[in-house]
């Protein structure tokens, strides 16, 4: 049975990163007894709930199923429990991970260095879709007290900043933009790295 004696969850949202989605809430307090949560998920096209592996956990959070498409429209609703009581049900705004989640910046593997470029392997934040149309893009410059910065843009996992000077130190940041339906999502930049060009 409902309770209204039995508070709901507060603060339920959603946490999303490269695409790894959860739904967090506050812990409910009651004086005795301790308190279970139950979470379910539907998309826009059904109107049945189902289960995401979080029946009567203790746990305030609950992985969201990585199977879901990342254009549709997610809801979501998670209620507390405590022996056969069972608050209402609290359901945070709809999730599209698409449009919802932040993507990290991409790994650099390794930088290879010439007298004139810097070549940098780099892998993206999340393992690709069939389909993904990602691009890189790089700011570089010279570490100088007031440098320029350049851009690069790529959508190979190998890129080359070209047109250097040689036995000279370059750093570069990155970042990911990724095709969606809406436009593009970018994710973050990765904290700048410094090389040394070779000597000619």
């Amino acid at each position: 049975e409902t309770s209204p004696r039995l508070p709901a969850p507060q603060n339920v949202e959603v946490y999303s990163y490269n695409f790894q989605s959860l739904l967090r809430w506050s812990p409910v307090a009651v004086g005795n007894g301790s308190v279970l949560y139950t979470a379910h998920y539907r998309t826009l096209s059904y109107e049945e709930w189902s289960g995401m592996g979080c029946s009567q956990t203790p746990q305030t959070q609950c992985g969201i199923p990585p199977r879901l498409r990342r254009r549709w429209t997610i809801l979501l609703r998670v209620r507390a429990e405590l022996g056969n009581l069972s608050s209402a049900w609290v359901h945070p705004p709809p999730f599209v991970p698409e449009a919802n989640t932040t993507l990290g910046p991409p790994r650099v593997n390794s930088v290879s260095v010439s007298p004139d470029s810097l070549l940098i392997s780099i892998s993206p934040p999340f393992p690709p879709e069939r389909g993904d149309f990602l691009q890189y893009l790089v700011s570089y410059w010279e570490n100088t007290t007031s440098p320029t910065k350049k851009m690069l843009t790529g959508s190979e996992t190998l890129l080359q900043i070209g047109n250097l000077k040689e036995s000279t130190v370059y750093c570069f940041s990155v970042q990911v933009k990724l095709k969606i339906y809406s436009g593009h999502l970018l994710g973050e930049q990765r904290a700048p790295e410094c090389h040394r060009t070779a000597l000619g």
